[in-house]
């Protein structure tokens, strides 16, 4: 961008004005109040323009920020004294005598373990406007993002590796419980808003390095990799923006990466994908996506979403700015025209952990396809499941059913017995189970007095059954009631 220098240590008097303004997530959301917060969320400026309008120092960051409008110069030196020259050097304004304008968006950016500023590329499309964005586009924060950064353990850890990093975001993240951090993009612009993301926030634990997938890593293993790789299914060839789109055929991106990363975690270290992949007509997802995963790693796959190829391109191309242009109808059905060479009839969206075993035998895969609600953030779910995977129980193990989990029965009014009964956790992936008569027993009666085999014997001696039968029916179960989360080990 013109006047940008990769110099970024204006970002720390940046941030001091920030907070001196009191720019902070919870201040701006009291700003502008609901109705205008969610209005700018849907792209809509004019309510907040409207709560906007007083002068303040915050005000005035809103409005230059994330309304995206010019700004009296005089306001933007009251609100950052001192600092606009800097800034306009740096390429994070534009400013003349009169008026400031923003070349980048910074806003402020909350969760239950931080607080942060983080600054992309300004927002298309704002107030309807008609807009395309640049091929090397930093995407802020998105549903993507947020759902990675729900998705990605939070446990202490050596080393971690951001996968594409983009703006910057996932890195700041992995920052507040890694040691070291690295960060890798191939967009020249992502990695500039990167570095200036960790001055603002004062990470110093970011090492943020140029280069395609894990080509910047090579010999180097890490304890947790996180990635929201660009990882749009489109036709080859054509305009391509960065942050979404691989250049790489299919959702090859994805395969490489769940193939390849493995090769670069520490003993019991995780991977964690977000991402879309291809289902094809001929072969069920889960079949297709097991042939990438490695037999050295247990492996959980969350399928959570599933579009049609119409949803689908309809999708990616309003998100590049085409809907309504002049070449839409021929995008749109040339992007079809290749689903259907390539025997795509949908495309999967999810999640996929894998963790690769420290020692012992092979891994073990799980596939679910769940687009239900789930708690968020669902990483301590997901570590819970790695925790449990693959161990047998044993019949001396007293297990406590987990607290959240009730039963559903299923059945006419007035009938004697139920026609099903389902086991449903209210907390974590908030899975669902339907189980017969002897997995509810069995779950009901662990609360830690008796051991797994003494309650197993009772239901045997109950149902009239050869206890080593129900035994050997009933301890395979019990082991996948603990990986899913129905039962604990205390």
């Amino acid at each position: 961008m013109s006047g940008r220098t990769e110099d970024t240590t204006w970002a720390v008097p940046l941030r001091e004005g920030l907070l001196a303004a009191g720019y902070g997530y919870d201040a701006v959301a009291g700003l502008l109040g609901r109705e205008a917060h969610d209005a700018l969320a849907r792209n809509e400026t004019v309510p907040a323009r409207r709560r906007t309008a007083g002068g303040s120092p915050l005000e005035t960051l809103v409005r230059l920020f994330l309304l995206q409008v010019a700004v009296p110069r005089s306001a933007v030196e009251a609100a950052l004294p001192g600092l606009v020259p800097d800034l306009a050097a740096g390429g994070v304004l534009v400013a003349d005598d009169a008026e400031v304008r923003a070349l980048v968006d910074c806003r402020p950016y909350a969760d239950d373990d931080h607080d942060l500023w983080v600054m992309s590329d300004l927002t298309p499309g704002l107030d309807g406007r008609p807009t395309s964005v640049d091929a090397d586009h930093v995407l802020g924060i998105s549903p993507a993002s947020t759902s990675l950064a729900q998705l990605t353990l939070r446990h202490d850890v050596d080393r971690a590796l951001d996968l594409g990093t983009g703006c910057g975001v996932q890195a700041l993240h992995l920052a507040a419980h890694s040691r070291t951090v690295v960060a890798t993009d191939v967009n020249d612009r992502a990695l500039w808003l990167a570095r200036a993301n960790a001055v603002l926030n004062g990470a110093d634990n970011l090492d943020v390095r140029h280069g395609s997938l894990l080509e910047p890593v090579v010999g180097e293993t890490f304890d947790l990799v996180a990635t929201n790789p660009p990882f749009v299914i489109s036709p080859p060839g054509g305009d391509r923006l960065t942050y979404r789109d691989s250049g790489l055929p299919g959702d090859t991106v994805v395969e490489r990466i769940v193939r390849d990363a493995p090769d670069h975690l520490a003993p019991g270290g995780w991977l964690q994908v977000l991402a879309n992949w291809a289902i094809h007509r001929d072969q069920p997802w889960d079949e297709r996506l097991g042939g990438w995963l490695r037999d050295d790693c247990d492996a959980l796959v969350v399928q959570r979403e599933v579009l049609d190829p119409p949803s689908y391109v309809e999708l990616w191309l309003k998100d590049s700015g085409r809907h309504g242009g002049a070449d839409y109808v021929q995008r749109y059905d040339a992007w079809l025209a290749w689903f259907d060479e390539q025997r795509i009839e949908g495309v999967g969206f999810g999640w996929l952990n894998a963790r690769l075993r420290p020692a012992g035998p092979g891994g073990t895969h799980r596939f679910l396809e769940w687009p239900h609600a789930v708690e968020q953030p669902v990483a301590p779910a997901i570590a819970a499941w790695g925790s449990a995977v693959g161990l047998p129980v044993d019949p001396d193990e007293r297990l406590l059913r987990r607290p959240d989990v009730q039963q559903e029965t299923v059945g006419a009014p007035g009938a004697e017995d139920p026609e099903a009964v389902v086991l449903r956790q209210q907390r974590g992936l908030m899975r669902a189970r339907r189980a017969d008569t002897v997995e509810a027993a069995l779950v009901g009666a662990c609360d830690g007095d008796l051991s797994v085999g003494q309650v197993l014997d009772a239901l045997a001696h109950l149902l009239d059954r050869p206890a080593d039968q129900v035994r050997a029916t009933y301890l395979p179960v019990v082991a996948e009631l603990v990986e899913e989360g129905f039962l604990t080990r205390g």
